[in-house]
């Protein structure tokens, strides 16, 4: 397979929610949403990002939302009324110094994955077709120990040793495994929407930082960050995607090519794991998904 952004279809009528859309996947993503026709939405952090977004991208409109503040999330859940086609969970910070949110959760797995937890299952009556979270090739490193609900709790509270790539690898397999659960929860009539997930392979964008080093290598071994959305794209318009899909380059080890079918580690697949990130994700961030 060898699918590129030419291979995406009209979008006329379509609609797709993304978060973290003022830069980076997320922007190259809505870019060529819009180019075909679909109307976008994007959320960012301020007023500044989201006209500028709205402005490089052409989307029709943006949201002020801080992911990782579940009072922010709750507040975009209950202003917005309309529904999408596709919602992409796409906003991210990746090894980053170690933080909490205002709610005390580790920061990123406040972002990457219990803000966007949260938002789906706020918005989940309003997702017509597919909801598409972004991993990473990272979620490999990933690890809540044996699974058990104390480990999960520990890790997202930030608990115990801390390292910034570890910690994010934990974040990414997180959006895997619960992807995977919700692909279970759609065969037992609980979803209507199909729960896809990507990994962009090593896309050249701000989540690494900037400086001469980072640039020269970046330019030689990554991808672009048009490159890197096709995965995004592929998974967002390409028809007949089937729940639980891992989609993403399979060159050079993951970090290089058109997007593929692939698979994730099998951590990613354990369903008693799935079963209780899930219901740590629902006691920490107070958003029950039976609704």
């Amino acid at each position: 397979m060898n699918w590129s952004a030419s291979d995406i279809p009209n979008l006329n009528g379509k609609r797709y929610l993304i978060t973290g859309g003022n830069s980076g996947l997320g922007l190259a993503t809505a870019k060529q949403l819009v180019r075909h026709g679909g109307d976008v939405t994007l959320t960012v952090r301020s007023a500044k990002k989201g006209e500028q977004a709205v402005n490089g991208s052409g989307a029709a409109r943006w949201i002020e939302l801080d992911v990782a503040d579940l009072s922010s999330v709750r507040e975009v859940a209950k202003n917005l009324t309309e529904k999408f086609d596709v919602v992409i969970l796409n906003a991210g910070i990746m090894a980053t110094p170690f933080a909490k949110s205002v709610d005390g959760f580790e920061m990123q797995m406040a972002t990457n994955y219990l803000g966007h937890f949260a938002l789906a299952g706020l918005l989940r009556h309003q997702i017509n077709e597919r909801l598409i979270t972004v991993s990473s090739i990272a979620h490999r490193m990933g690890s809540f120990g044996k699974g058990s609900k104390e480990e999960i709790r520990a890790k997202a509270l930030g608990e115990g040793s801390y390292s910034p790539w570890l910690a994010y690898g934990a974040t990414k397999l997180a959006d895997l495994v619960f992807v995977n659960q919700l692909e279970r929860r759609r065969l037992q009539g609980k979803e209507s929407f199909t729960a896809i997930s990507i990994h962009p392979g090593w896309a050249h964008t701000n989540l690494f930082g900037s400086g001469k080093l980072v640039n020269v290598v970046g330019s030689v071994l990554a991808q672009s960050a048009e490159e890197g959305a096709l995965s995004t794209l592929f998974a967002a318009t390409a028809p007949n995607v089937k729940g639980a899909s891992f989609i993403g380059p399979k060159k050079f080890g993951g970090l290089r090519g058109a997007p593929e079918y692939t698979h994730g580690n099998a951590t990613s697949y354990r369903q008693q794991l799935g079963i209780n990130l899930w219901d740590v994700s629902e006691e920490l961030t107070g958003v029950s998904w039976e609704n």
